[in-house]
């Protein structure tokens, strides 16, 4: 496996990759934590600990499925770790005495300020590196935690306010999803305390619907619930949030551990270059195993190679300022879609496409299969690309509306 230096420093601490486990089943002990550091995972981020012990729930996940691909997203029903408070510490100090060079960040819930304050004593003298502040599990049974506090700015900031009483720790503030503005409690957070902004959680959802007994899924005992969705489906929202607050004026140098359907080096990338300086994974490691880590390593090492690029910092928010607002983007001209006939199938998924579903551009001829494109309907919205099957369409010829010939970067 190829390497090279992917150390990055993360709200003052050293780490030496950007990859964490997330606070979730996948690092629920010590045994499981010591596995994924041993495999190569920069830190973890141990399962959410506090003074309430819930329980959990039978089943409690479900998985979206599309044709043959599983997991595209991935329901979760379980809360914060149900192990005893003094358990989980005991694993967090073995944890950093085993491995020193590891960054150990404590995950914690409370219900109440004097609970976040004493949270927060507790896993500072067990040895943890950073504080994350659990703002955003949306499956909590007591409306005083999780997702219901993340939505309420003044708590946000008192909470995090009561964790910077009781340590001195850098603190990561893990925002939920289940938001229109992330962006006000993220801020509320920093003004209370915090150093960093961990997002996003998991999002409210309904995964599906058994047709015989008319219960979502899972099914525990006849009933089902709204719960947290994760997986490679929830990745474009998780990058929209990022991308709001590295344009905000008062977060856009605010240290962000990326968290939302990393699965590769690629996924990892993208989060990187808008603005993500430490990613946690959770969905993907629950499909396939901790050596992932592996992989994405490997991958982001050779496109360093690659690019020329020594150090991960030089890649973070590269990506930021070539998203811009939607009144801001240039519609002066038109790229016609361009059939490269020795790939072309003739399938005709590209003419049902623009007919059913686009503006009627194509024709189709059925007795010899050819595809021909008419330039006075065609709109240039290269929808038939995105459904040929093997890749045949790519960018043609460009028309200006204005009538003033430009560079056109594609």
């Amino acid at each position: 496996m190829f390497k090279k230096d992917l150390s990055i420093e993360f709200c003052g601490v050293k780490c030496e990759n950007p990859f964490f486990l997330s606070s979730s089943p996948v690092d629920n002990c010590y045994e499981m934590c010591a596995k994924a550091l041993e495999t190569g995972w920069g830190g973890v981020v141990f399962k959410t600990l506090g003074f309430f012990i819930p329980t959990d729930c039978s089943p409690r996940f479900d998985a979206l499925r599309k044709e043959s691909t599983e997991f595209v997203g991935f329901k979760n029903m379980e809360q914060i770790s149900e192990h005893p408070l003094e358990e989980s510490l005991e694993a967090l100090k073995m944890l950093k005495t085993n491995y020193p060079t590891k960054v150990i960040v404590a995950s914690i819930m409370g219900e109440n300020e004097k609970e976040w304050e004493e949270l927060a004593r507790l896993v500072t003298e067990a040895g943890a590196d950073m504080i994350e502040c659990n703002f955003s599990c949306p499956q909590m049974t007591s409306h005083a935690m999780g997702s219901d506090v993340g939505q309420n700015p003044e708590l946000v900031k008192t909470y995090c306010e009561a964790v910077a009483r009781g340590s001195k720790l850098p603190i990561l503030a893990k925002m939920t999803p289940n938001i229109g503005d992330m962006n006000i409690p993220a801020i509320a957070s920093m003004e209370g305390g915090a150093a960093g902004i961990s997002t996003i959680n998991t999002i409210k959802s309904v995964t599906g619907i058994d047709f015989d007994k008319m219960i979502g899924l899972p099914i525990v005992n006849g009933k089902s619930s709204i719960s947290g969705y994760s997986g490679k489906a929830v990745k474009p929202i998780a990058l929209r949030f990022i991308q709001q607050m590295r344009t905000n004026e008062k977060l856009k140098n605010v240290p962000i551990s990326g968290i939302g359907g990393i699965e590769t080096w690629k996924d990892a990338l993208e989060f990187i270059v808008l603005g993500a300086s430490n990613l946690q994974v959770t969905t993907a490691v629950m499909q396939y195993g901790y050596r992932i880590v592996e992989d994405m390593i490997s991958g982001l090492s050779y496109f360093m190679e690659e690019r020329g690029i020594d150090k991960l910092e030089d890649l973070v928010g590269i990506a930021n300022c070539n998203i811009i607002p939607a009144e801001d983007i240039d519609r002066t001209f038109v790229i016609y879609p361009e059939i490269d006939k020795d790939k072309c199938l003739g399938c005709g998924r590209c003419y049902v496409s623009c007919f059913d579903g686009g503006h009627q551009a194509y024709t189709y001829n059925e007795e010899t299969r050819e595809i021909s494109l008419n330039k006075d309907k065609c709109v240039g919205c290269h929808l038939c690309s995105l459904v040929c099957p093997v890749g045949a369409i790519g960018k043609g010829e460009i028309m200006f509306r204005d009538g003033k010939e430009k560079e056109i970067v594609m």
